[in-house]
């Protein structure tokens, strides 16, 4: 019997559009640092990949909000066309069936656009890893660095994938969502060895620092699935649930993480008690989250002032987070609200793992002069 033969002819034309807006992106690259030294050149192309490691998040949950992540029910292209134009009539014959379902004009749009995106920072990344392998001996870090990220990139690829074959599965999503936060990490440690900026945290201090990234991580890890089970709004008003203040919830059925959107795990339809145990589980992660923050942020401000940069950021963060959360509850989840939401969360994990990657002072030891006394203790001196 023989096989179907695989039409490869849609992933090669996104392969070959891609590829020439990367090439065009590093080209204007290469003219605008002209003269400028290989490390400088790998530090511009890092700053670039992370900002649009940002903007892919934005857009992502963009994606996600406006219901657009099935615009194009296949991948990697839409409808088996490399773009929504090619595929127009597959889509106006699936918006005619169902007006108000998944399969839109601008869904499919937006949801290409996402791809488009990715792929383009794939290709960034894809040059970063070559180029730094290249030139190893000029890297302020390892250069397993940029490798690691080429290979979770890879990862982030297929799991867009299988978020758009699994139909949105609950899981999927927020492991997508998660592996976004992560790779937003990766670039995030390269961009800071380029910056070189020494930081005196001390042992106790980074340590906390690390603990209150992996909460913020979980609540990140908890928001991602509110948003993948549509949780948003079932807790409403603010700061009670419902009118109550520990609202009847089903949480052994709402963290069945193996399950399909909207189904629990027996078959029948996701209960809304489940729901209001996802939405009230992140509530009160939020809270711990809030104390956890506020602790790191006095704690870098009583430092002195070479930390009150870093307490300031993390208490902005922290109020746009507060503000845009009872927001999404009180104004029945505007899309703005929603989006800097997304964003605010996004930017907490770059801070604190920014903070954890800068370095600590060096410490170095002046020779004495002659006329010291031979019994006096050299002199510290602590070096940026």
């Amino acid at each position: 019997m023989n096989a179907t033969p695989v039409d490869w002819s849609p992933a090669l034309a996104l392969l070959a559009g891609s590829g020439s807006v990367t090439l065009l992106i590093l080209l204007g690259l290469a003219w605008r640092w002209r003269g400028a030294s290989r490390r400088q050149r790998l530090a511009a192309l890092t700053t670039l990949a992370l900002f649009l490691t940002v903007d892919l998040i934005a857009f992502g949950a963009f994606t996600r909000l406006t219901d657009s992540g099935l615009g194009c029910p296949d991948w990697p292209g839409c409808y088996g066309e490399a773009s929504p134009l090619a595929a127009r009539e597959s889509i106006h014959a699936a918006q005619q069936a169902l007006p108000s379902g998944p399969v839109t004009w601008s869904k499919a749009w937006v949801e290409m656009t996402h791809r488009y995106l990715a792929m383009v920072l794939g290709g960034l990344i894809l040059t970063l890893a070559v180029a730094s392998l290249r030139w190893r001996r000029e890297l302020p870090h390892c250069w397993l660095w940029p490798l690691l990220t080429l290979g979770w990139v890879i990862v982030q690829g297929l799991f867009g994938r299988y978020t758009v074959t699994w139909k949105l599965y609950p899981a999927i999503v927020t492991a997508h969502l998660l592996g976004a936060q992560l790779l937003l990490a990766l670039l995030m440690i390269q961009h800071r060895a380029y910056q070189d900026q020494a930081l005196a945290l001390g042992r106790g201090l980074r340590t906390a620092v690390g603990g209150v990234l992996a909460l913020v991580l979980v609540q990140v890890a908890l928001g991602g699935w509110v948003s993948s089970n549509y949780a948003v709004l079932a807790c409403q008003g603010f700061p009670t649930c419902n009118g109550q203040w520990w609202p009847q919830a089903d949480f052994a059925q709402g963290f069945t993480l193996l399950r399909e959107l909207g189904r629990a795990h027996h078959g029948g339809y996701l209960g809304w008690e489940a729901l209001v145990a996802i939405h009230w589980a992140h509530r009160l992660m939020a809270a711990a989250v809030a104390l956890a923050i506020t602790a790191l942020a006095v704690a870098l401000w009583r430092r002195g002032a070479a930390h009150h940069r870093c307490a300031a950021t993390l208490g902005g963060l922290l109020v746009l987070q507060a503000l845009t959360g009872i927001g999404n509850v009180v104004l029945q989840w505007p899309l703005a609200g929603a989006l800097l939401h997304s964003v605010g969360a996004a930017a907490l994990v770059a801070t604190l793992v920014g903070l954890l990657a800068r370095r600590e002072p060096r410490s170095v030891t002046v020779p004495q002069a002659a006329e010291r006394p031979a019994w006096r203790a050299p002199q510290q001196v602590v070096l940026p």
